[in-house]
């Protein structure tokens, strides 16, 4: 597997959440967006949480580009996220957004700085980087997301319901932003989501999770 698209394995994950259990026990191709399907509740976000590190499995391994990353912390995964909403800092202007995926110091090199302008370019906002996310549309504001997860330069994108709160227009754009990513990237997706356009759009493959198990793979 070449460092740029990392194979994904759950082997054999047990986790509880009060009398909730899971156990994920597959593994995701590498290098292509894959849709993440089931009923509210199945555990769709659970599965992403238990790769990006926010928890710890009871037993099993995750593993990672060959590495067991099971109880790593989340900065050391190789890992972005994108979530529906409340993916930026409020009180901080796009640039430094954008910026805290370089280095969370915020200690940027001029290289760092031009990237950060050329995120903001290649989603479409250039010229916008001193705005307050209050300023944005959800549109605009997913858009600074996804800038920031192409400048953090990591091969794993996880993406939760990032366009459920975005109506019909507004979602096809995304999509294509998505898309237009995962080419320049050649990163590997996990895509949570309810919407079969969405799905038969993006997606090259679909894992679908009910009652805390994987139970189909297509």
């Amino acid at each position: 597997m070449s460092k740029h698209s990392p194979g994904l394995e759950m082997r054999n994950v047990r986790f509880n959440l009060g009398a909730t259990k899971f156990h994920f026990d597959c593994s995701v191709r590498p290098g292509i967006i894959t849709a993440i399907t089931g009923p509210s509740g199945s555990g769709k976000s659970t599965f992403l949480n238990l790769l990006a590190g926010f928890e710890q499995p009871d037993s099993g391994e995750v593993i990672i580009n060959g590495h067991d990353l099971s109880n790593a912390h989340p900065a050391e995964r190789p890992i972005s996220l994108v979530f529906q909403d409340n993916n930026l800092f409020t009180h901080l202007d796009l640039f430094t957004n954008i910026g805290l995926g370089i280095d969370p110091a915020l200690k940027l090199t001029a290289q760092d700085r031009r990237a950060v302008g050329d995120a903001l370019d290649w989603v479409g906002l250039s010229g916008m980087e001193k705005r307050k996310p209050a300023t944005l549309s959800g549109g605009e504001r997913q858009r600074v997301a996804f800038a920031r997860a192409l400048v953090r330069k990591k091969p794993l994108l996880l993406l939760d319901e990032p366009f459920g709160a975005l109506d019909p227009a507004l979602r096809a754009d995304m999509g294509t932003l998505l898309l237009k990513l995962h080419r320049e990237t050649a990163n590997t997706v996990l895509l949570v989501s309810h919407n079969p356009d969405d799905i038969s759009r993006l997606a090259q493959n679909v894992i679908h999770i009910e009652n805390g198990e994987v139970v189909q793979r297509l």
